[in-house]
């Protein structure tokens, strides 16, 4: 049996995880504050854990946020322990009442070091999920010193992690996971035409700018298309428009980078803002090998309309990012510790 703990924080750990899922033989149950998906594989089992970050009501009768209720990083050591807080001692709980009953060849965890220090103290041997930016802070080196091994789902070489120096005996590199590893564009999916079209996946851009985006593409003759891009937009299976789109504009996540690396796209990439500069680092490693034009997050739409012209002329060569196989890689670094 594989514990695996899933954040709740936008869609990319579940994508990973689904990703990554089939490749394993052994069951694995799935911890998360997300709702259940609408189907898992076989021999999956989902445990929604309560929040850990809704506000409380005290025996005052004084509704409190999590944050108030005191230190919730326990003096810097972690990232989010709050104090007294019934939904946080819950999740914890069920954790480790499963683990208790339940033999456990391995957790993984992507991502969160506090429970990463629970799987550990309770004697399951633990995986813990690398991700791009400055991770040197004390609750992040504190959870890959105690993980026993550190799964990075990035290509050797491409993504500079300071935190992991002196880890790397522990370190598996396994290529960017895209859900989309394997699959082919097929004739259909490329709609083969002289169209030139652009597809915004996910909020690369906030709606202002890329309304006024939309307008000079269109007047410029550019077929626009949005995938996730608004409040009633999200596609589940992206994989044909990203097969027939010119150029992808995206923001610089994991999971967004790693599928546009799967369908070989011509992309420009716009960091958001995010924790320890996460797409930032990414933006500045596509960049620097050349597979995406990067625009800084508050440039202007004719900014943003020139580096897709630009990007339509380009031929990155995604084959760095490592994503075939990638997936199966990560299965089989999950299964050498289970093991």
């Amino acid at each position: 049996m594989i514990g695996w703990y899933v954040h709740h924080h936008g869609w990319g750990h579940m994508t990973r995880m689904q990703a990554i899922r089939p490749h394993l033989g052994d069951e694995v149950t799935v911890f998360s504050s997300l709702p259940e998906p609408a189907s898992l594989p076989p021999e999956t089992i989902w445990v929604q854990l309560p929040s850990d970050s809704d506000a409380v009501v005290g025996p005052d009768g004084v509704s409190r946020e999590a944050h108030e209720l005191g230190d919730v990083t326990a003096r810097g050591t972690l990232h989010w322990a709050p104090l007294g807080h019934p939904g946080h001692q819950a999740r914890l709980a069920a954790i480790a009442e499963w683990v208790a009953i339940h033999p456990t060849s391995a957790f993984v965890v992507d991502v969160s070091v506090e429970v990463t220090i629970l799987a550990r103290l309770l004697g399951v041997p633990t995986i813990s999920v690398a991700q791009p930016g400055d991770r040197t802070d004390a609750p992040h080196r504190l959870g890959y010193d105690l993980a026993d091994r550190i799964l990075a789902p990035w290509a050797p070489g491409t993504i500079p992690a300071k935190a992991l120096i002196g880890r790397e005996d522990r370190v598996r590199s396994v290529g960017a996971i895209s859900r989309y590893d394997g699959r082919a564009c097929t004739e259909a999916d490329a709609e083969a035409d002289d169209v030139r079209r652009v597809l915004f996946l996910g909020l690369a851009l906030d709606p202002v700018r890329l309304a006024q985006t939309r307008e000079l593409l269109s007047a410029d003759g550019w077929v626009v298309e949005n995938a996730g891009a608004g409040s009633d937009d999200r596609i589940d299976d992206v994989w044909p428009l990203l097969c027939r789109a010119t150029v992808v504009v995206s923001a610089a996540g994991q999971n967004s980078i790693a599928d546009l690396a799967a369908a070989d796209a011509r992309a420009v990439v716009i960091a958001q803002e995010r924790p320890f500069d996460e797409q930032k680092e990414m933006a500045r490693v596509l960049a620097a090998h050349g597979l995406a034009r990067t625009v800084a997050a508050d440039a202007s739409p004719a900014e943003v309309v020139d580096s897709i012209r630009r990007a339509a002329d380009t031929a990155p060569r995604w084959d760095v990012w490592q994503v075939s196989g990638s997936a199966a890689r990560a299965a089989a670094a999950i299964e050498e510790l289970a093991r």
